[in-house]
């Protein structure tokens, strides 16, 4: 057995009669982003099974034979499609993208009535085919949208969370590499709480090689991160997502490529540090309430939180953050 098929089985030593269990990736909706996030985990070789499952027949097996003419130029892979969401059974992950379609000038939270009302339906059927996967929630509004889902469906904080920021926190980091000229691989920083307008970057835990963001003098004739540039940088994060919308319509490459790195945290356990958005009970004082902090994330899902130092004014947006997002739920009677 090569070293790539270990990674893909998720086995070793495997002996003469036993059965060989690939991984599998189930994506609930075969729509711009459920699809693209297919195709992302695929071209990484994320997953050794790919299912969609979308109510809209002709179009999911259209998008699953798209992929699987592509195959062959892919880490190898079965990609399935079907409108019956027993394609899921045995899923190791669930993603579910499915959801209502943001509007240009449409805020996240516009979204969540008709959202919520959607993921409470495909939920229990999802975890009668799928009762031991680690589901991961994209839709929006993702921070809303999770915290429903674990109280519809009784599944345990670990096993669910949802995408959160670690899509912003990439955007940050993009944005930072462009304001400094070093590559975005040497950022380090993390956007937190709300997937949304409350969101912030966590400036003062940031690093620029091994060197403190706050602390970075610029090289090559680019000056330092002050405060406006900051400034500057933390609302394009914000609204980067409503002019992709404005210009095409969704967005859907970035959070394909961020929604496969975290499917690839689980299936491969890797014990990495991401910002997903999951239910805290305690973290700096904020409780019954899902937003994002970095956290560990492996086959188990969603593990230790990381109490990131945070200045006074990051905690304070924080807890901002935290009681809008309480505020939405209540308002939805969760």
């Amino acid at each position: 057995m090569s070293e790539n098929d270990g990674d893909d089985l998720g086995l070793t030593g495997v002996t003469a009669g036993q059965v060989r269990r690939t991984s599998k990736l189930a994506i609930v909706g075969a729509g711009a982003v459920g699809s693209t996030m297919a195709y992302a985990a695929l071209m990484r070789g994320a997953a050794r099974s790919v299912a969609l499952y979308d109510i809209n027949k002709a179009k999911v097996e259209a998008e699953a034979l798209d992929l699987g003419h592509g195959i062959q130029f892919m880490p190898m892979a079965e990609v399935v499609g079907s409108d019956d969401i027993a394609v899921c059974t045995g899923a190791d992950v669930v993603v579910v993208t499915a959801g209502a379609k943001q509007k240009p000038g449409q805020s996240r939270i516009d979204l969540a009535e008709a959202t919520i009302s959607l993921v409470g339906k495909i939920l229990p059927p999802l975890v009668e085919v799928a009762p031991d996967a680690v589901y991961i929630m994209v839709t929006n509004p993702v921070d809303i949208v999770t915290y429903a889902a674990l109280q519809q469906s009784g599944l345990p904080p670990t096993q669910m969370f949802g995408s959160g920021t670690v899509l912003d926190s990439s955007r940050l980091r993009y944005l930072i590499a462009k304001q400094t000229g070093v590559a975005v691989q040497n950022v380090h920083a993390y956007v937190a709480g709300e997937h949304g307008d409350t969101e912030l970057p966590l400036w003062s835990s940031a690093t620029i090689g091994a060197v403190p963001l706050l602390e970075w003098n610029g090289i090559n004739g680019r000056g330092p991160l002050t405060s406006e540039v900051r400034d500057g940088i933390a609302r394009e994060v914000v609204e980067s997502a409503y002019r992709i919308i404005e210009g095409k319509g969704a967005t859907n490459y970035a959070v394909a490529l961020a929604g496969s790195r975290i499917i690839e945290a689980v299936i491969k356990d890797e014990q990495r540090i991401l910002p997903v958005s999951s239910l805290l009970d305690g973290y700096h004082g904020i409780r019954d309430v899902c937003l994002s902090v970095p956290a560990l994330v492996g086959r188990d899902g969603v593990g230790e939180r990381l109490e990131v130092p945070m200045s006074a004014d990051e905690l304070a947006g924080l807890r901002r953050s935290a009681e809008t997002l309480r505020a939405v739920a209540r308002r939805f009677g969760f």
